[in-house]
């Protein structure tokens, strides 16, 4: 995606507070070798850009005066209850250096596992993103994760999600976290347990 921004040379609270009522978000490049550098961008298209999954977790095309480089979303802030973003960090990459962001987890295939199929179980997915280290170019826009083969009762841990090649997990500690779980509703097990108990009575 390419971002298109501008240099500021105005700074502070009150400078900030001209550019958003001009319609424009101050923000911030730093990172690499390049001294930090104070930037605008117009306010809607950051507005819109932020809805977009891909704007959080892709390497972005930024033009500043012309000058195209690449860069990370790191950081945003919002109003506290306005449709207005404040403020937009963003951090250089280097091709050759790896770099660790959150992509997003897609689970697929849940409707038909035998989780859903044969024991109508709700599949809840514990985690919604993932943290990661690779090389810009071997960064996913998301991480598919396969649900078919769960069962009722089961865990999905992050050891049986295939990750895309130069792509490795930051763990944080857990040797091992659970990324979804399939279980049945209670009034599900109680309608299971009460059906077996009548068939019981019948053969007596």
């Amino acid at each position: 995606m390419k971002v298109v921004a501008y240099k500021r040379d105005e700074q502070g609270t009150g400078a900030s507070r001209r550019l958003r009522k001009a319609g424009m978000v101050p923000g911030i490049v730093y990172g690499g070798a390049d001294a930090p550098v104070s930037i605008k961008l117009d306010h809607n298209a950051m507005f819109h850009a932020l809805k977009k999954e891909t704007f959080h977790s892709s390497i972005l095309e930024m033009d500043i005066d012309g000058k195209v480089q690449q860069v990370l979303l790191r950081d945003f802030q919002m109003h506290a209850f306005k449709a207005l973003v404040m403020h937009a960090d963003f951090q250089r990459v280097d091709a050759s250096q790896k770099i660790h962001v959150k992509v997003p987890l897609h689970f697929i295939n849940a409707d038909v596992s035998p989780a859903v199929k044969l024991s109508a179980a709700v599949i809840s997915h514990v985690m919604a993103d993932l943290d990661i280290s690779c090389l810009p170019k071997d960064l996913p826009e998301f991480i598919e994760v396969d649900l078919s083969t769960m069962e009722a009762g089961q865990s999905l841990h992050l050891s049986k999600v295939k990750l895309p090649a130069g792509v490795t997990a930051v763990l944080h500690g857990q040797d091992d976290p659970t990324i979804a779980t399939a279980a049945i509703p209670a009034g599900k097990v109680g309608d299971a347990a009460a059906g077996e108990a009548a068939e019981g009575e019948a053969k007596k």
